[in-house]
Order: C-alpha cells, then structure tokens, then sequence
C-alpha cells in the first residue's frame, strides 16, 4: 500500500491504527490477498470491467490456497433486528472482506463509508478496497478499518490484562 498519509511510525496521520497492532494472522492473510491482486494486476493491467478481475482474483485466491466466499450476503440489524442484506464482494477466511473496482478514481469517503459500513454488518475488524482500475495498483489500495470492532477488541484485552498479576491466596 501507499505510504502517502503515514508517518514514520506507520500510524495514519489522521490518528489510524498501525498493522502491528492488528492480529498478525489477519495481517498475513491480507498481505496474501494484496500479493494476488497485485499478480492479477501485472498479468491483465488496467481497463478491464469488473467481473473480469473479480473472476481473475478468485481464481489467483484460489490458487493460492485463501478461503473465500464471493458475494457474501451479510445481515444488516439495527435494535437487535435485522432490517436487510448487504453484499461483500469477497469474505476472506470468514476474517475480512474485500471491495472490488475497476474504474480510474481516487477511492474517496463513499467508498470507505461503504466498505465500513459492511464491516459493521459483518462484525470484522478489517476490509480493503481494491481498484484495478489504477495504473498501479499501489494506487487503488485502501485498508480500512472498523473503529466500533476495533475499540471492543481493546476493551477486551484491558480487561484481561487487568487480571494479569492477580491471585487469591488460599489462607
């Protein structure tokens, strides 16, 4: 991915999270999932529609061993119910999902709103947006995140690191 918008200690300069602080599994298997469509993108290039890099990147995925499921329903509730269905172009590894484009744009808010709101849906922590439509890729690759995930995976690990160190004395 792009460097541009990091600092030197990898954070987002708009106050982002660092992929060290990310499970090192997920990290890895997203870097697996860059790595293909980065493989698509050499082979094929820019200006194909979609569905004909959703098709090659399925079958790179594929190949590649990444457990996927394309065009994963995902329930959307609100006050416990479900009130629709959105749709995630890749689920990888029931850990992440991934947004497909082919068209030459700088991916903006909509795009990440989007991406983000389906992560909500899904309960998943991380999503990427990939554009193939970039002359490089480097260029269509977005990393977004789920701050609502993210800030109740670190409540959960203050709450365990404060029971580290504590006993009860049998006495």
């Amino acid at each position: 991915m792009s460097d541009y918008g990091r600092n030197d200690r990898g954070a987002n300069r708009r106050g982002g999270t660092p992929l060290s602080e990310l499970d090192p599994a997920l990290t890895e298997i997203s870097r697996r999932v860059i790595g293909c469509a980065i493989e698509v993108h050499k082979e094929l290039g820019p200006g194909y529609p979609r569905d004909i890099y959703v098709s090659a990147l399925s079958k790179a995925l594929t190949r590649d061993g990444v457990n996927f499921t394309g065009d994963a329903p995902l329930d959307v509730s609100c006050a416990g119910e479900v009130v629709g269905t959105v749709t995630a172009d890749m689920y990888i590894n029931d850990r992440f999902l991934v947004a497909l484009l082919a068209e030459h744009m700088e991916i903006g808010s909509q795009e990440r709103s989007e991406l983000r709101a389906r992560l909500r849906a899904a309960d998943q922590e991380l999503g990427l947006i990939i554009n193939f439509g970039e002359r490089r890729l480097k260029d269509g690759l977005v990393r977004v995140l789920n701050p609502d995930k993210l800030n109740r995976l670190r409540d959960e690990e203050e709450y365990e690191d404060d029971d580290e160190g504590e006993y009860e004395d049998d006495d």
